[in-house]
């Protein structure tokens, strides 16, 4: 097969696994910086050019989206889709789980478990009080629609800081979800990886002392663990609610259950491999080879 990552950096761990994945099981692998494609639209022939040439046909693709190349990188998987390319991440997937309250709402739709989340648009001064009353009031969680990575995070530990925040977001012309505290995750989450709806690896992440975040990025460390049951039900039902083939679901363990804080469509392999010991990239693709003939297609409509 011919099996295209589409990728803005080869050097990046997780582009260098996947490719080096594909070329083990024999697969003629290459990367593809979607920032320099361009999309030919024209009646009954979509077609894809990469720094003014027309691309070899691919098999398949594997979209490595960065969040702030959304819109373009999406474009450019869509115009794959429309070519009959098999995408481990359909556009409206990507799309879909990109944006934090929409991908909450299909959760919710979903009825997989959820910390208590509010949004509104630019409440005034005393609406903000019941914003942070509607979640249990505080200390609450204050979170950037567009953050990523724990950045845009933020613990307001009384009224007055979470004031403070959701007020001077809204003075930057930001939208903001509050969110509850889940208190007895104690700065842990877990990350289970999904591939082709079901869990092919799963991490313990702890943030540093004194940041209840806990990405990796952020400092925080990982290690590997057995999900739970229900843990197990969840992570794949996010990731089937949105659409997604591929998926790290991130959740925190709580009294009620697990509770789904993001979906991420481009996750990250070298924590989950380090962590684990186990192989993801050929997972993904093994999944690519068992189901590029059969697109089961995006059928969320949301």
């Amino acid at each position: 097969m011919r099996i295209g990552i589409l990728s803005t950096n080869p050097a990046l761990y997780s582009t260098q696994r996947l490719l080096e994945a594909a070329h083990q099981r024999g697969h003629d692998a290459s990367v593809v910086n979607h920032l320099n494609c361009q999309v030919i639209i024209e009646g009954g022939n979509p077609s894809v050019l990469y720094e003014g040439r027309n691309l070899d046909p691919f098999d398949a693709i594997v979209p490595r989206i960065g969040a702030s190349v959304t819109d373009y990188g999406c474009a450019i998987v869509r115009q794959f889709e429309m070519m009959k390319v098999f995408t481990t991440a359909k556009s409206q997937a990507i799309t879909r789980s990109r944006n934090k309250l929409r991908s909450l709402q299909v959760l919710s739709k979903a009825g997989v478990g959820l910390p208590k989340t509010v949004f509104a648009n630019h409440p005034k001064n005393g609406n903000v009080t019941q914003l942070i009353e509607l979640v249990g009031g505080p200390p609450v969680v204050i979170k950037l629609l567009e953050g990523t990575q724990g950045i845009g995070v933020v613990l307001a530990e009384t009224t007055k800081a979470a004031k403070s925040t959701i007020e001077a977001f809204y003075g930057l012309k930001k939208h903001v979800l509050v969110q509850e505290f889940v208190a007895e995750a104690k700065g842990a989450d877990i990350r289970a990886f999904v591939v082709g709806g079901r869990v092919v690896g799963a991490m313990k992440r702890q943030g540093v002392d004194g940041d209840f975040r806990s990405n990796i990025h952020r400092g925080g460390n990982a290690v590997a663990v057995r999900l739970t049951a229900d843990e197990e039900h969840t992570a794949i039902a996010a990731a089937r609610a949105l659409g997604l083939k591929v998926a790290g679901v991130d959740m925190l363990p709580s009294h009620r259950g697990p509770l789904v804080l993001e979906v991420n469509s481009s996750p990250g392999l070298e924590g989950i491999e380090a962590a684990t010991g186990h192989d993801i990239a050929s997972e993904i693709i093994a999944y690519i080879e068992e189901k590029s003939r059969a697109d089961e297609g995006d059928t969320v409509g949301v």
